[in-house]
């Protein structure tokens, strides 16, 4: 069985302040990338995950064993994932993994988004990509029509940026956004997102309270996205995913993408299409 794990962009991420249990509250839409890991399962002696390029125990390793204490009875699987998504990178490749193996349990054990949230706050957005206004500390994933036609440049700048130490430096920076802050920019996603509209069309929406903490870890995401910004590049909405250092381009078309990219002078340039995820079963 061959398995896609897509690329999650965080096309925002409005950022609250710290809970109880140490996460944070946060406004975000997600969205599938054409880009993803594919996943190879078959059947094998003992359960066994393989990721090359990938150092110890991933979160794919976990989501098995976590099926197995919940009494999943599926013969041994040996799982070999190919990495196409890049490693911390800000872009859920790690989460991914995990919900495409969650997903191979599908109706035969209980809760599996409680579990995919027990797993890491981006595992259960990753259980059906779609386009989903996200709340929590990721765990309320609500899905929204899928938008009109668009498409992402990726520099992913070498990846290697910790979450927690970028989510640590916002702490530092006092960021952070009152609960009525973050339910009023869940509205407006909700009204703006759910018409089905290219993100395109709202980009005064399209902002990542992250953005300082990775830029004064990372000096040279501020420069990645002023390239994508140039007048060679052009791209209408340049933002940082996630916790970085990837910086995304949008633009309407993946012809428009592949043109822009043409222009860029980045060691690492990934171009795909946004927004829509074909899973193999």
């Amino acid at each position: 069985m061959l398995l896609q794990a897509p690329a999650k962009l965080n096309l925002c991420l409005y950022l609250g302040r710290p809970r109880e249990d140490g996460l944070h509250e946060l406004c975000s839409l997600f969205e599938p990338l054409a880009l993803a890991d594919l996943i190879e399962v078959t059947s094998a002696e003992r359960d066994e995950v393989i990721c090359p390029g990938v150092e110890g125990e991933n979160l794919a390793t976990r989501a098995l064993a976590a099926l197995r204490e919940r009494g999943w009875e599926r013969e041994p699987l040996r799982v070999e994932i190919e990495k196409r998504v890049p490693v911390a990178a800000g872009l859920g490749g790690g989460s991914g993994d995990a919900a495409a193996i969650l997903r191979l349990a599908a109706g035969e054990v209980a809760d599996l988004p409680g579990l995919a949230a027990e797993l890491g706050a981006d595992v259960p957005s990753q259980l059906r990509p779609a386009l989903a206004l996200v709340r929590g500390a990721g765990e309320h994933v609500e899905p929204l029509p899928e938008p009109t036609e668009h498409a992402a440049v990726l520099l992913p700048g070498g990846g290697g940026l910790s979450t927690a130490a970028v989510f640590a430096k916002a702490d530092r920076l006092g960021l952070g956004r009152s609960p009525e802050e973050l339910d009023e920019l869940a509205v407006r996603l909700r009204e703006t997102a759910g018409a089905g509209a290219s993100p395109l069309d709202y980009p005064e929406l399209l902002v990542n309270d992250l953005e300082p903490a990775a830029l004064s870890l990372r000096p040279d995401i501020g420069k990645a996205l002023e390239e994508l910004r140039d007048r060679g590049a052009g791209a209408a909405v340049a933002i940082l995913s996630g916790s970085g250092p990837t910086a995304v381009g949008l633009f309407p078309d993946l012809a428009a993408a592949q043109a822009a990219a043409a222009e860029l002078a980045a060691p690492e340039v990934i171009v795909c299409a946004a927004g829509n995820a074909r899973l193999a079963p």
